[in-house]
């Protein structure tokens, strides 16, 4: 199983073709999000990439409906505090972590940490888009 962060699904909107061809296929094979990466990507939708509600609305639809959405929780940010503490990693970025220690995730799919990094022993942090 493997989570994926906010960053990487926005290349689903972008110039670089092969980028977006590659999330498209990573969503293909079943991913779990959680509402922060929800949440983000309105975000950066709405204020860099100039999309209207509606189209943001309308880009989320199907990825709600491929992966599975977990929820924001007070343990995910209790774990997401240790994780920030322990790693020395951004709160943001600690609650990525932490939401893909929760839902027992092997890989996280990101460009803002580590490649190869182990987190846990249990996750390993992969840029999906290191040649």
């Amino acid at each position: 199983m493997f989570f994926l962060d906010t960053n990487v699904l926005l290349y689903l909107f972008s110039d670089d073709t092969k980028k977006a061809d590659l999330v498209e296929e990573l969503l293909s094979t079943g991913a779990i999000i959680n509402v922060q990466v929800l949440n983000e990507f309105t975000s950066v939708a709405l204020r860099k990439l100039g999309m209207t509600v509606a189209e943001v609305r309308d880009a989320l639809e199907p990825v709600t409906l491929i992966c599975k959405v977990l929820p924001l929780t007070t343990k995910i940010h209790q774990r997401g505090l240790q994780v920030a503490e322990r790693y020395q990693f951004s709160f943001y970025d600690a609650l990525i972590v932490a939401a893909a220690l929760e839902a027992r995730c092997t890989r996280l799919y990101t460009e803002d940490l580590q490649h190869g990094q182990i987190i846990d022993d249990t996750l390993t942090v992969v840029n999906p888009f290191r040649a």
